[in-house]
Parts: structure tokens; sequence; C-alpha cells
């Protein structure tokens, strides 16, 4: 799988980042070069072989939910720099 310029074009302006004209060019190169190897997996033979999500077998570990006592709210709110009829309060970023 080739990648074009106008891909890198099309990627760094999705991301918005500027690029220069020899960023554009050393990251359309790497790209290939970096999709070629990648291509290379293709050959190998997979017949037979289990998909794998993880190499080591992993299982959860559960516990049981319990009831714990936990900090009162003034306790809580103590080192809180604002505080609002029992709420932390912070700055309006909604306009």
């Amino acid at each position: 799988m080739a990648v074009s310029r106008e891909d890198v074009e099309y990627v760094a302006r999705l991301a918005r980042i500027e690029l220069t004209e020899d960023e554009k060019n050393t990251l359309t190169s790497q790209l290939c070069s970096i999709l070629g190897h990648i291509e290379k997996l293709n050959e190998l033979d997979t017949e037979g072989i289990e998909p794998t999500f993880h190499v080591l077998e992993v299982a959860n570990v559960f516990r049981e939910d319990e009831v714990r006592p936990s900090l009162s709210a003034e306790e809580v709110l103590k080192n809180a720099p604002a505080r609002d009829d029992g709420f932390f309060k912070v700055p309006k970023i909604i306009e």
C-alpha cells in the first residue's frame, strides 16, 4: 500500500498540524516504508493459528463489593480552594 503526499497532507489537516514541504516528503517516504514492512506480515501462513488478544493468559480478578465507611462531606471539602453550599465551587466553563 503506497502513501501519497496527498494522504499525508490530508492526515495533517485532520490533526491540525502544519508541515513543511520537507516534512511532508519525509513522512510520505517513512509511512510507505512502514507499511511495506507491515505488508510482509500478510506473507505469513497463519492457517490454523487462533487469534490472540494478549500474549499471556489474562484473567480478571474480581472482588466482592462491600460497604465501607467513607469520608464526611466536611472532611472531603476541607482542602477545597472554594466551596458553595456543601459542593466544590469551580470556575464556569460554559457560557
